[in-house]
């Protein structure tokens, strides 16, 4: 695997190499006119690059693309740069504004966006061993334990879901795969920071477009697929070969694939592994033959788990802090993958603590007092693979507790939920099926409806709660409720909650706002389900006072 062995800087290129990198031409763009740019114009060096005009400095190359709306050189005045990459139109746009300085044209800008930006930034995931997490669920539990396991270790970089972090220090970023120049830009800050290890959520998003374009990964790994953005893909096909991308085309320009560690627990993981051959590293939770076979998982009381996985170095054991099958599967990957990349498997012994934010996690009131004795959790479950999994986990703990020998009743399962706006509406009712097939209680509120009608979104999702919930054989009747607003509905699951009982909040896990139409509202599951318990236990308080 790559390593770092310095922290300098590489030599930054001029206008002048990266011309001839792309075979483009220098131009001299002058308030009224264009011409050949000078000798000494080509000999400027280029220290980063950027697509927004805002975030280019003065020793900087702005992208300007065209847009479906407006070309990207029409806000070339916005640069505080020396030179601009653009294509014949742009330089037409240029020409005629007010702009003056070096373009660099070329026949297709947005084909050049990620070499050029890991050439101006010296492509500095070389210089790192870098690793890419794809799937629909369970990258950000992924990467985030393989972050943890390495900090201690190693200098550590994260970029994924939950934003970018060196060695746990919080980068501002937006997207979960930025785009390439920013993405390389990172890369750069990572490298002369002194990280070694790189490890990052990839999305189909970043593979179909080509974000990751340029980054040398050094092992890729693949968690599971299962119905999600197809309002972006047109079929499952298509969403399985976009995830393939990261295993069978080298996204760096030397030409080198990732090594492949692969889950092979569904039919699109083993589809996979059949496509990447016999250098495949898979892994298996469910008894499917693999390199890292989970062999046994023993489940405590309270969710904590003790997994014991075979594969042909040895038996690897560890303790999971966290409950559910499919994070066995998430650890377990993250192991395998760290060992692909050179770490010893006693690295397993870093996963005891760790917790992911907004997954599976557990949320208590302000309030010294514990006012219901009952279970409150979020989880970022937006799909309907992963409320069933989420769910089966919970209803397996009740399970395990009511067996426990103590003569307590079993407790109940709610569920709060919603379905997002602006994407798959095929995705809505199965969420409201996933729900409504396994817990007592379901309560369908607003997601993040951006710009589509809330009522419309639930009503749909009340749909599939509906069906699922007539076709229910183990004697369960769920009650379904609708309340739009989120902090009632989560409000009113805990009033609905007892003693012994599990309350968990879907959908939104770590995020802290919420997208009404164009507005992002502040708004956190986890403040707002902290808040209700604390206020459940002030009433508490004051009802006891009044006794």
């Amino acid at each position: 695997m790559t390593s770092q062995t310095s922290t300098s800087r590489p030599t930054r290129p001029t206008l002048a190499q990266l011309a001839e990198l792309t075979g483009g031409r220098l131009v001299d763009v002058a308030s009224t006119a264009a011409g050949v740019a000078s000798a000494e114009q080509g000999q400027q060096t280029v220290a980063t690059a950027a697509i927004d005009a805002r975030d280019v400095p003065a020793d900087g190359l702005f992208m300007a693309v065209p847009g479906t709306r407006a070309h990207g050189a029409r806000f070339a005045g916005q640069s505080a740069g020396h030179s601009v990459l653009t294509d014949e139109e742009g330089l037409g746009v240029l020409v005629d504004g007010s702009w003056q300085g070096t373009a660099l044209v070329v026949d297709d800008c947005r084909q050049w966006l990620r070499p050029l930006a890991a050439e101006i930034h010296g492509h500095p995931s070389r210089d790192m061993t870098v690793i890419g997490v794809t799937g629909t669920s369970g990258k950000t539990s992924t990467t985030y334990m393989m972050e943890r396991a390495l900090l201690g270790h190693r200098h550590v970089g994260l970029i994924g879901t939950t934003g970018t972090r060196i060695d746990g220090r919080k980068i501002p970023t937006s997207l979960t795969t930025p785009e390439a120049p920013t993405l390389q830009a990172l890369f750069a800050r990572m490298r002369d920071e002194g990280v070694t290890h790189v490890v990052m959520e990839v999305s189909s998003h970043a593979l179909v477009l080509g974000r990751v374009r340029g980054v040398d990964f050094d092992v890729a790994g693949f968690t599971n697929l299962s119905q999600d953005h197809l309002d972006f893909h047109p079929t499952m096909e298509d969403y399985f070969d976009a995830k393939s991308l990261l295993f069978t085309e080298p996204q760096d320009p030397a030409g080198k694939l990732p090594v492949p560690v692969v889950c092979v627990d569904d039919e699109w993981g083993r589809r996979l592994a059949g496509r990447t051959g016999d250098a495949t590293v898979t892994v298996s939770t469910d008894g499917e033959a693999a390199t890292w076979q989970v062999s046994d998982v023993a489940v405590h009381p309270d969710g904590t788990q003790h997994v014991t996985v075979d594969r042909a170095g040895g038996q690897v054991e560890y303790d999971l802090s966290i409950p559910g099958a499919f994070n066995v599967a998430n650890a377990t990957l993250a192991l395998a993958i760290l060992v692909a990349a050179g770490e010893d498997a006693s690295i397993a012994d870093e996963l005891a603590e760790v917790s992911v934010p907004g997954r599976m996690e557990k949320i208590s009131g302000s309030s010294p007092r514990t006012a219901v004795d009952f279970l409150a959790l979020v989880d970022y479950a937006h799909k309907p693979g992963a409320v069933t999994a989420v769910l089966d986990t919970l209803n397996g703990q009740l399970d395990r507790a009511a067996a426990g020998g103590n003569g307590a009743t079993r407790g109940r399962l709610g569920v709060v939920l919603g379905a997002g706006g602006n994407r798959d509406h095929e995705k809505r009712p199965k969420m409201g099926a996933a729900a409504a097939a396994v817990a007592d209680l379901v309560i369908v509120t607003d997601d993040n409806p951006r710009d589509e009608d809330p009522a419309t979104i639930r009503a749909a999702v009340l749909a599939g709660a509906g069906d699922a919930a007539a076709q229910r054989t183990d004697g369960v009747s769920p009650e379904i409720r609708e309340i739009g607003d989120r902090a009632e509905a989560i409000r009113d699951a805990v009033g609905w909650a007892r003693s012994g009982d599990v309350v968990v909040v879907a959908g939104k896990g770590h995020e802290s706002g919420q997208i009404i139409g164009d507005t992002v509202v502040d708004f956190d599951d986890r403040v707002e389900l902290a808040d209700a318990l604390a206020a459940l236990d002030v009433h508490s308080d004051t009802k006891d006072s009044e006794a």
